[in-house]
């Protein structure tokens, strides 16, 4: 259970998931406040939201390969803090300019990519930490209470936000996350657990003969391909849709800044009830079905077009509670199950190589989002986001996860 388990005892694990629980929580409000201040204060085009979006995830399709092998050639903890200590001071700029009349759409690009940029070195370096952190038996209770932080934040988060740029304005609100990062930084640092060894220099092989093995990992495993295709095509409509949602809230529906957070709130709390139904869910209907059910929620997200008048909010909040329910059913147990089965000698490089196909995606849903709102219209953009990101279900029902009733024997290292 999420609630429960032996991880509460694992002290290392308490602090890695305090850290993460912070940045989750003020992540949400420089989420929020960043394309709030594009879209109100520099009255962006559709076209210049989508890049500003892209930004954000352009390093992974053109850095996640080189990072999965440097991943498995050096310690991880000391890149996750580094890549924190340079976010600290991204986030920081942007109050810091507002503060001083300078604040401008190309900063807010150079600050959409420095975070995206340094989130490749440390979202790829933190799931290949989690498994040498604990034990493989506990690495599915680990993504659950990790899945619980982050659905948490979810609920509370976009509200705090509303509530914060109500009263200090978008850009001043940055400055939570800044400080919230910089706490993630100490609580790295605070654990005591080292880290397995990485291979000596004389053992290891060419570097692009280890990319390549960590590619091979991917597209040579049914069932990791199987997940990458999936979420690959999920992001890229969920990303498209992301970009029109915010456009059709502020400019079509005329919902304001301090309360548009209410709306991704309300739809958190099915992200949060996921999380808390994902252990008997999944053996009740069994892995593949859960993974699959989970991700055709997605269709949920054409509820969105419903929205008129007072309504407005609660509406959009519905459909995003609908299909946020599988979210963290879905998460928790594909990134347990490549976890699981992939020797922790390769975890960085299966890592990178899984975000480079499912995030490689995300840009190029946001700049087709920014396209299509510019050309064929906001509304219709919506549409088509929320179809592809639901068709994305045939890859698991044509494949072979469908068929796994539970979690597979662990890989040998």
């Amino acid at each position: 259970m999420t609630l429960s388990g032996r991880l509460w005892r694992h002290s290392d694990f308490r602090k890695f998931w305090t850290g993460d629980t912070i940045t989750q929580f003020t992540g949400q409000i420089s989420g929020l406040a960043i394309p709030t201040i594009a879209i109100l204060t520099l009255r962006v085009t559709g076209f210049q939201l989508g890049l500003l979006q892209a930004l954000g995830f352009v390093a992974f399709p053109t850095l996640g390969l080189f990072v999965g092998v440097w991943m498995d050639r050096m310690k991880r903890k000391p890149v996750m803090i580094v890549a924190n200590l340079i976010q600290v001071a991204t986030l920081a700029s942007v109050p810091v300019a507002f503060a001083f009349g300078v604040l401008g759409l190309y900063q807010l690009y150079a600050v959409s990519f420095s975070m995206g940029a340094t989130t490749v070195f440390f979202d790829v370096a933190y799931q290949s930490y989690l498994p040498s952190l604990v034990s493989k038996d506990d690495v599915v209770e680990g993504n659950q209470k990790l899945q619980t932080s982050a659905s948490a934040a979810q609920v509370v988060g976009p509200s705090v936000a509303s509530v914060m740029m109500q009263l200090v304005g978008a850009a001043l609100s940055v400055a939570a996350d800044s400080v919230g990062t910089l706490i993630s930084v100490f609580t790295l640092a605070w654990i005591e657990k080292p880290e397995p060894a990485v291979a000596p220099p004389e053992t290891k092989k060419d570097f692009f003969a280890e990319m390549r093995e960590g590619i091979k990992v991917v597209t040579g495993n049914p069932l990791l391909w199987t997940q990458a295709g999936c979420t690959a095509m999920s992001n890229l409509g969920s990303n498209m849709f992301g970009v029109a949602v915010l456009l059709y809230a502020y400019l079509t529906l005329g919902i304001s800044k301090g309360v548009i957070g209410v709306a991704f709130s309300i739809g958190a709390v099915g992200f949060l009830l996921g999380v808390l139904i994902t252990p008997s869910f999944t053996r009740r209907v069994g892995l593949g079905r859960a993974i699959a059910l989970s991700i055709a929620g997605n269709f949920a997200l054409l509820l969105v077009l419903l929205a008129r008048g007072d309504l407005a909010v609660v509406t959009i909040g519905v459909a995003y509670f609908l299909s946020s329910i599988g979210v963290p059913i879905y998460n928790i147990n594909q990134v347990s199950l490549r976890q699981i089965i992939t020797p922790n000698r390769l975890q960085g490089r299966m890592n990178a190589t899984m975000r480079t196909i499912v995030w490689g995606t995300i840009p190029i849903g946001s700049l087709l989002g920014g396209v299509f709102c510019t050309t064929i219209g906001v509304v219709p953009t919506l549409v088509v986001g929320a179809l592809i990101a639901g068709c994305s279900v045939v890859w698991i029902v044509l494949g072979p996860i469908v068929g796994l009733q539970r979690q597979p024997q662990p890989a040998v290292d």
